[in-house]
């Protein structure tokens, strides 16, 4: 049985005059110890699945559609009383910008040691002690001066690993990973990488890692789901994705990717803008930018395709 398994997932935002079609059909499956990574461009959908995952949708915003079933159950299904139960010790998530995301007045140490006095009976004291112990092993030096500092006395590496200590402490079965070293230089960016990937083995969890960034993908992912306008186009696994991408965004967004052996060449863009997620959408979401398009993408919804476990909606390419 896969841990998770989201099945056409669906959010809309009211605004004052229109609704926002943010996520429209978003379908994907997370089996134990896996790292699933979503991927595409801003506005996509990706950090809003993963909020709906969490039950952190705003309020203005709703699911209005689709199943979101983690370790046999139906999420959506649950209550916030009983959700509160999960979120945080079977499922946790690193956001995007810990600065945002820590607390200002609380320091450090508290707030690591709340995740674990918040779902267990320990004592605060006990929780501390924990906490240190969580903090070495993401690698925080100085770890009884760190337990004392606040947030805005760190930098954004160790803010990074605070976060994840807070996100790992209860020892979830899946951490959701929101673009967590966009703000990170490249240097930090693989500390964390290498440090997700550490935890993972010793650990045992599942990753969802939501980012926009290829060459990150291709180092750490077993799978990959490719969002344009709020659905997967395409999923496959790495080597598979890489080697072999089916669908027309895809490969635009690899052939966007700088190689470091071509210099000299240009890149090539994917001309064009996202549709207007205020629309719906009765034809092919990409047509408009797409090199390969013909007249029934203009009329017709493309049909997902599969070979060999490789997911595609397209009817070029088959």
């Amino acid at each position: 049985m896969a841990l998770l398994e989201i099945r056409n997932l669906a959010v809309d935002f009211e605004m004052k005059k229109t609704t926002i079609h943010a996520v429209r059909n978003v379908s994907l499956t997370l089996q134990k110890g896996e790292t699933h990574c979503v991927v595409g461009e801003s506005g996509c959908g990706k950090s809003v699945s993963s909020f709906a995952i969490m039950n952190l949708i705003e309020q203005n915003g709703k699911i209005t559609n689709g199943e979101i079933i983690f370790d046999g159950r139906d999420l959506r299904k649950i209550g916030e009383n009983e959700f509160r139960k999960i979120r945080g010790k079977e499922i946790s998530m690193i956001f995007q910008d810990p600065m945002n995301s820590l607390n200002p007045v609380y320091r450090c140490g508290d707030q690591i040691a709340e995740t674990l006095t918040n779902h267990t009976e320990i004592s605060k004291k006990d929780a501390l002690a924990e906490a240190a112990r969580v903090l070495d092993l993401v690698k925080v030096p100085l770890v009884q001066k760190r337990l004392m500092q606040y947030p805005h006395e760190l930098s954004g590496g160790l803010r990074q690993r605070i976060m994840i200590a807070a996100a790992i402490i209860c020892k979830p079965k899946l951490l959701i990973a929101d673009e967590p070293t966009t703000a990170l230089d490249v240097t930090v960016q693989k500390e964390i990488l290498n440090l997700l990937a550490d935890l993972q083995k010793e650990m045992g969890m599942a990753i969802l890692f939501i980012t926009h960034d290829l060459g990150i993908v291709r180092k750490i992912a077993d799978k990959i789901s490719v969002l344009y306008a709020g659905e997967v186009v395409e999923s496959a696994t790495s080597d598979a994705l890489f080697t072999s991408p089916k669908h027309p965004y895809t490969q635009g967004l690899l052939n966007a990717i700088p190689k470091i052996d071509k210099i000299s060449e240009k890149l090539k863009p994917i001309k064009g803008d996202l549709p207007d997620p205020s629309k719906e959408i009765f034809s092919c979401a990409f047509e408009p930018r797409c090199p390969k398009s013909s007249e029934i993408c203009k009329t017709q919804k493309p049909p997902t395709n599969e070979i060999n476990g490789h997911k595609f909606m397209c009817f070029q390419e088959k």
